[in-house]
């Protein structure tokens, strides 16, 4: 399995015009957050002992396999990761609990809309997209937004140098 900065360089390659980087930062969320909304419906309620009741979806799961992914790669950062996507879950639920109609019409909206910015972010760039060629980038692309802002806020910078010699400077 590739460390996170393997991970991370691979991805930074695809993404070195600061214009992409800045789409990427609402783009990304927001197909993060459509992908939650459409996985949370159907839902089921499940009783744990000592918590209660829970809404179980689709969504819960993902989040669960996607949170221990990044908490595995770097723990920092996979917790913040897991904060912002439960966040991202909780906030799903609402959506879900719409008519099919309603409920299909914002989470494809939110969907389409996220992916338009990603697509003007590349254009700027002159590269395609990262999944294309390697399918993780659909995975990588959330935590490399959240180690981008970590970097523009002076965090990480052992990190934001070894992405740097191994991918290039932004430009």
């Amino acid at each position: 399995m590739k460390n996170l900065e393997q991970h991370l360089s691979e991805y930074a390659k695809y993404h070195r015009d600061q214009r992409n980087i800045y789409t990427h930062y609402i783009g990304i969320p927001l197909i993060v957050y459509s992908v939650f909304c459409l996985l949370s419906k159907p839902a089921f309620a499940v009783h744990l002992p000592l918590i209660g009741t829970i809404n179980a979806s689709p969504a819960l799961f993902v989040w669960l396999i996607s949170s221990a992914f990044y908490i595995k790669l770097d723990v920092k950062l996979g917790l913040i990761m897991a904060l912002i996507t439960g966040a991202m879950v909780y906030f799903a639920q609402p959506i879900a609990q719409y008519g099919v109609g309603t409920w299909l019409a914002i989470s494809l909206g939110i969907f389409v809309g996220g992916w338009i910015l990603q697509f003007i972010g590349h254009h700027f760039e002159g590269k395609k997209p990262a999944f294309v060629d390697d399918i993780m980038g659909l995975a990588i692309g959330p935590l490399f937004v959240l180690a981008e802002l970590s970097f523009e806020l002076g965090f990480r910078n052992a990190l934001k140098e070894e992405i740097e010699r191994r991918s290039g400077p932004i430009r």
